[in-house]
């Protein structure tokens, strides 16, 4: 399903989606989203998604313990990254945590929020490759209802600050 986007509508304001992941080049993302932000008068909306291993473990409720857990370093990696916007641009971005496998959600967070514009990726600058959410993600981009925006990992605040 694809949802029209309103962004630019009358009460309405372009958004930018982020993925907070456990990676080293997360920061580079939410740094461009945050200066894209204030540059053009939108958001930012920050996705962590939570991949639980093995769903079947009901045995003392440790499937209800992992989540959890899951779920609290998930608000964790968020804070973290609500800061590292708010300290750049001032901003409080959206927080969406979501549990399953990530192309389904990021498409799921993508179609209930016709505000979002763009979709914020950084990858690893790194010989062992861009990583696993940029290589799923490019090879759906052109089935994307928005834009895929893959910022090199490696660029630094003032290079992005020229790009973005």
């Amino acid at each position: 399903m694809t949802t029209q986007r309103r962004s630019y509508e009358t009460g309405h304001k372009p958004k930018c989606l982020v993925i907070v992941d456990d990676t080293a080049e997360w920061d580079r993302a939410v740094y461009y989203a945050s200066r894209w932000a204030i540059r053009v008068g939108g958001g930012v909306v920050m996705l962590r998604i939570i991949e639980i291993e093995d769903q079947n473990q009901q045995w003392l409720g440790v499937a209800d313990l992992m989540r959890a857990e899951a779920e609290d370093a998930a608000n964790e990696a968020l804070d973290r990254a609500a800061g590292r916007a708010n300290g750049i641009a001032a901003i409080t971005p959206e927080r969406v945590i979501r549990e399953g496998d990530p192309t389904e959600q990021i498409r799921d967070v993508i179609d209930k929020d016709v505000d979002i514009v763009m979709l914020v990726l950084a990858a690893n600058p790194g010989a062992e490759g861009p990583g696993p959410l940029v290589t799923t993600m490019a090879e759906a981009a052109g089935s994307f209802p928005i834009p895929v925006m893959i910022i090199s990992g490696g660029l630094k605040d003032a290079e992005i600050d020229a790009l973005s």
